[in-house]
């Protein structure tokens, strides 16, 4: 089978050998990987690409039939974006769903709101004031327009109550914060 998405390189470690692989394997590559031939072996991703790296960032090998799911998984959905790979990955690794029977609908149907930012302090104030006008409007509204200068609405705290799942993930340099209502 080959992969329709680009889903990065990986490193690998042979059994037989003892050693790590002296260079990266495609994802095609890695499904092609003959083991009684070339010997047992493992991969995980190479960090070249951060979605991919973000699904796997728990696992400490992937297999072919992983790559496969994923792939066909990117497929279902018509995108294989960085959104859209940290859906997957909420999906997998926040609500513990397996990838192997991930469906598009699961991951498109799951109130997921995702900030995108340099730093996760300004991530909570987005997501805190957003998230607190979209489910508490005549709230945010009566905040907004009070003449009280001490009314303070925390955003970290109201994102930490139980109303919330949080997940940090960084990519690539780039801080993410995935927020789901529960």
């Amino acid at each position: 089978m080959t992969l329709k998405h680009d889903l990065g390189t990986f490193e690998g470690f042979n059994f037989r050998d003892q050693a790590a692989l002296d260079q990266n394997l495609t994802a095609d590559e890695v499904l092609d990987w003959d083991h009684d031939g070339a010997g047992e072996a493992e991969f995980w991703p190479a960090g070249d690409h951060p979605g991919v790296a973000s699904v796997f960032d728990r696992k400490s090998a992937v297999t072919g039939s992983e790559l496969e799911a994923l792939d066909d998984l990117l497929g279902q959905l018509g995108q294989d974006d960085t959104e859209t790979f940290l859906r997957i990955r909420y999906a997998v690794h926040d609500r513990g769903l397996d990838l192997a029977g991930l469906t598009a609908a699961e991951v498109e149907d799951a109130p997921l709101y995702l900030y995108r930012g340099t730093n996760f302090g300004d991530l909570y104030r987005e997501a805190g004031y957003d998230l607190f006008e979209a489910y508490y409007p005549d709230l945010y509204a009566l905040w907004e327009k009070t003449p009280c200068d001490g009314l303070h609405f925390d955003p970290v705290a109201f994102l930490e109550s139980p109303g919330f799942t949080l997940a940090e993930v960084t990519l690539s340099g780039e801080k993410w914060l995935l927020v789901h209502p529960d």
